[in-house]
């Protein structure tokens, strides 16, 4: 079974402007992790699913994992932690 074409299981919920997203998504691309990039300026689906998981709040990035799991705002050692 070729795993190339899956959809990857990190979701990463953030804004082009935001630098914690932008350093969020430098550190799964060196690592080669695939994500997919949900800007919440532009998909108002993606920003509803922002505000549900933090009570209300545009807190970004915002990654949602396979398991059902959340990072909200993580400092690179704790999604490296979460990332194994």
């Amino acid at each position: 079974m070729n795993h190339m074409n899956s959809i990857p299981e990190i979701t990463v919920y953030g804004a082009d402007w935001c630098p914690d997203c932008r350093r969020a998504k430098c550190l799964l691309d060196e690592r080669q992790v695939p994500y997919r990039w949900v800007d919440i300026e532009t998909d108002r689906a993606g920003e509803k699913v922002v505000l549900e998981a933090n009570r209300g709040n545009r807190s970004i990035p915002t990654i949602v994992f396979g398991d059902g799991s959340i990072l909200v705002e993580p400092s690179n050692p704790e999604l490296l932690a979460k990332l194994g």
